[in-house]
């Protein structure tokens, strides 16, 4: 297959991974209906071990079957479809080869209880990833927690097995816990700072939040006013938290995040396609919803991020 110029500029900004890494980066970035663009939407179903089946599928029953969300990113021609270990392996084989696969590693639960230190289990392995062909592993950092330093060592770990594998990573990064406020979970200045770290970390593409114009330390907020870093609207701030990704270097997309209407999904997703965002990872707003339905707005975000 080809390579058009903006996937061959975005792979060259990763010229110090090896070649199995940057050939799975290649797969995502070429696939579906967004291939060749630079821009991404990818499907994450993690909700269920998250938040629980029912408050994950019940608006939506065809959801609580894994084949349902294979054939919703194939349909909807996304560049990849992650989940857990459960949903992959049940439909690794029959869909094999249709979307490039995510594993995501690590997971939480509602049932824990709720402390300042958050954290998440690790619950596959990067040898599962590559038994079930898959293109990337994702995790989930809680920069803020008590317990971060454990799993920024934990993802140390994982990001070195899995690019000894040739597979790329996915760094999930959320803000949670410690003197962390609500509102200063999605900061602008936590969310680049959160962002910073993943790539640091070593992630090939990096979840944040969409973030705030809020901004939650007292000594950012300083050098924010000094330097007049322009965050005064989500499209400024998301070009800030691409900026924060070594000037851009890095693949950084954004979550979908709690139920929205139709129009303030199209309205975020604007924003991040004019902050220079590469994309969206989009669950609950599409799979919640009945398959047309899901379609179509899949369908509109691709047709934003083509411009």
């Amino acid at each position: 297959m080809y390579i058009t110029k903006q996937v061959e500029k975005i792979l060259s900004n990763y010229n110090g991974e090896n070649a199995g890494v940057k050939s799975k980066l290649y797969q995502i970035l070429m696939n579906g209906k967004l291939a060749g663009t630079g821009k991404m939407v990818i499907l994450p179903v993690d909700q269920g071990f998250e938040h629980g089946p029912a408050r994950s599928f019940a608006k939506n029953n065809a959801a609580y079957d894994p084949d349902y969300h294979f054939e919703l990113a194939i349909k909807a021609g996304l560049n990849a479809y992650a989940a857990p270990l459960g949903f992959l392996e049940a439909g690794a084989d029959k869909f094999a080869g249709q979307v490039p696969l995510i594993l995501k590693l690590n997971s939480s639960n509602s049932l824990a209880p709720s402390v300042e230190l958050p954290d998440q289990a690790v619950t596959s392995t990067v040898r599962d990833a590559v038994r079930l062909g898959c293109a990337a592993v994702g995790l989930t950092l809680y920069p803020g927690s008590g317990k971060a330093f454990d799993m920024m060592e934990e993802a140390r770990e994982i990001v070195r097995e899995a690019k000894l594998s040739g597979l790329a990573v996915v760094i999930w990064c959320y803000p949670r816990g410690g003197d962390l406020t609500k509102e200063g979970e999605t900061a602008v200045d936590v969310c680049a700072y959160a962002a910073h770290m993943a790539a640091l970390l070593g992630a090939n593409i990096i979840k944040v939040k969409p973030p705030s114009t809020h901004i939650f330390h007292p000594e950012a907020r300083k050098v924010y006013e000094s330097e007049k870093i322009p965050v005064a609207d989500l499209t400024q701030c998301v070009r800030h938290v691409v900026q924060s990704c070594f000037n851009g270097k890095r693949l950084v997309v954004f979550s979908g995040g709690a139920a929205k209407t139709t129009q303030e999904i199209y309205s975020e997703t604007r924003a991040i396609n004019d902050g220079g965002g590469n994309g969206s990872i989009i669950g609950r707003n599409s799979f919640q919803r009945p398959e047309n339905d899901a379609l179509d707005l899949l369908n509109s975000i691709c047709a934003i991020y083509k411009n």
